[in-house]
């Protein structure tokens, strides 16, 4: 799935959460008491898989009704971009799903309804065993010291390379131990007007796909997104105008960058040979034609920090429609993220492992790379993800000025200092709540 995400507008935000607070969210389907026969009891599940991901959740949801006879999941297929405006909708009038695929990044916002339930008992529980999943995906699910949701998706950022490409004009292809300044060099060197050929891609249309490209950048410069207590903007700083500047370089100075203003053309142009590198996620693997590598990104040469990625880890998080409902919940998705069904999803689906253990099986690992050649090297590039963006309410803002900023940069409309500047003052507004 590629991860990307809509920007939410906090007058809506705010709007709906207050009415959700107002409304009633304790309707029950009981399984029955006494001598009776149990009722089944029936959940919705709304989440936004399609094509492949589609039919292999499906199929695991079949199999959980088959073996759960007492409880019965039916899903609702929405776009994940919309997911939490429905939801924010459906629980101002008392009737959310009783489970929802929703983005790490709206963590705060999400644990602000009031009919979400608290699962640090469930995730801390020997079946759940929480020490499993990644420490990422972990600070995601978090808020304010309660966990909000489990796991559903962990993606990273690493280079794509066209061997073919490479091989012709005789490059070295990226190495373990690129810097930011080999990797300059190398798309510089791979791009050719009269081919009209460019060196690598970015996706520029401003969304959180244009801005967690830079965060990862920004994480390998030294630097942060906020401050520690995340009360004001900490990107408008020396390591913030390093890895703004890198992108400016390439993008207006050596104009070796594709700007990919509707960020959907680039994989085609990438099997067309028009373009010989993208940093992007495992999602893409399975729609390149031409020969190609994986490599981890580069590092900056003036940083300690190495090399780092971005994960998007996304949540199935629980709303409270009555007990019996809200047990069986829990009872699907500790069944839904076991490692058995983890694997099962990720075989079929070539989306990473949710889970360390399968990641460190090294039989998983051969027969995931053997069905998505490249998959294994984003597999490992799982240990390079170190930092999480900010768990805060205002993350929408943060993220919508700074990807204007970032496409400011690459469009050569302002200077690196200037965008940072101007996307540090809208993120400190924000964050006072302006």
């Amino acid at each position: 799935m590629k991860h990307t995400q809509g920007t939410v507008l906090a007058a809506f935000l705010a709007c709906a959460l207050a009415a959700a607070g107002c409304s009633s969210s304790s309707s029950s389907n009981s399984q029955g008491t006494g001598t009776g026969p149990a009722k089944t009891v029936k959940i919705a599940v709304w989440e936004g898989y399609t094509d492949v991901e589609g039919t292999a959740f499906k199929g695991l949801v079949t199999q959980f009704n088959q073996s759960h006879p007492g409880i019965q999941v039916s899903t609702l297929e929405t776009p994940n971009d919309y997911m939490l405006q429905k939801v924010l909708t459906a629980a101002r009038g008392g009737t959310p799903p009783d489970v929802a695929y929703l983005f790490g990044s709206w963590a705060p916002n999400v644990a602000k309804i009031p009919s979400v339930v608290d699962l640090t008992s469930v995730a801390h529980s020997a079946e759940m065993n929480w020490s499993d999943f990644w420490p990422a995906e972990q600070a995601v699910a978090t808020v304010n010291g309660k966990i909000i949701g489990i796991p559903a998706l962990v993606d990273n950022l690493a280079i794509v390379y066209n061997k073919q490409l490479f091989s012709q004009l005789k490059l070295t292809p990226p190495q373990p131990t690129w810097t930011w300044d080999d990797f300059r060099a190398a798309a510089k060197a791979l791009a050719d007007p009269k081919a009209k050929r460019l060196g690598w891609s970015i996706p520029a249309d401003a969304s959180e796909d244009t801005v967690w490209h830079w965060e990862a950048m920004l994480w390998e410069a030294g630097g942060d997104i906020l401050t520690p207590d995340n009360t004001k903007a900490a990107f408008d700083s020396a390591q913030g105008l390093e890895a703004m500047t890198m992108l400016k370089s390439m993008a207006v100075d050596d104009k070796s960058v594709y700007i990919d203003t509707t960020n959907s053309k680039y994989v085609d142009l990438f099997n067309a040979g028009k373009i010989g590198m993208l940093v992007t996620g495992p999602w893409d693997l399975s729609s390149f034609t031409v020969p190609h590598g994986v490599q981890i990104m580069p590092s900056f040469a003036s940083s300690t920090a190495g090399h780092q990625s971005i994960a998007g880890p996304d949540n199935w998080v629980v709303f409270d429609r009555g007990n019996d409902r809200k047990q069986a919940a829990i009872t699907f998705l500790n069944w839904l993220t076991a490692p058995a069904q983890a694997r099962t999803f990720s075989l079929q689906t070539g989306d990473l492992p949710i889970r360390q253990s399968l990641a460190n099986d090294a039989a998983f690992v051969s027969q995931m790379d053997s069905k998505l050649p490249g998959v294994q090297a984003f597999i490992d590039n799982l240990a390079n993800v170190k930092k999480a963006r900010p768990q805060v309410e205002a993350y929408p803002k943060i993220s919508e000025a700074l990807g204007n900023a970032i496409v400011g940069v690459l469009l050569g409309k302002v200077s690196p200092d200037a965008a940072l500047a101007q996307a540090a003052a809208a993120t400190n507004q924000a964050l006072a709540g302006g």
